[in-house]
């Protein structure tokens, strides 16, 4: 019996505020046919450190998050007495 395991970032999306939604998706396989898929997700917020980050995550991220966007997230993260400490 052989087993494998695929991993990959299938799902990227940028919401309106510039908040950036990743989902990596493992998926197995036993013998070649599909046993069970998992999902990971995590969340990235305008002007984040990349550090880490895939490639095609950091480009998209990169594309998103002008100048305006970042200081209009910071301003509402502000305006919500979230901003950073």
């Amino acid at each position: 019996m052989s087993v494998a395991e695929t991993v990959a970032i299938d799902r990227i999306e940028i919401v309106g505020n510039g908040i950036v939604q990743v989902r990596e998706c493992t998926t197995i396989t036993k013998d070649g046919a599909f046993f069970a898929r998992q999902f990971k997700r995590w969340t990235l917020t305008p002007g984040q450190d990349l550090t880490g980050q895939p490639a095609n995550v950091v480009a998209q991220c990169q594309a998103a998050w002008t100048p305006e966007v970042i200081a209009a997230y910071q301003a509402q993260m502000a305006a919500a007495g979230l901003g950073r400490q």
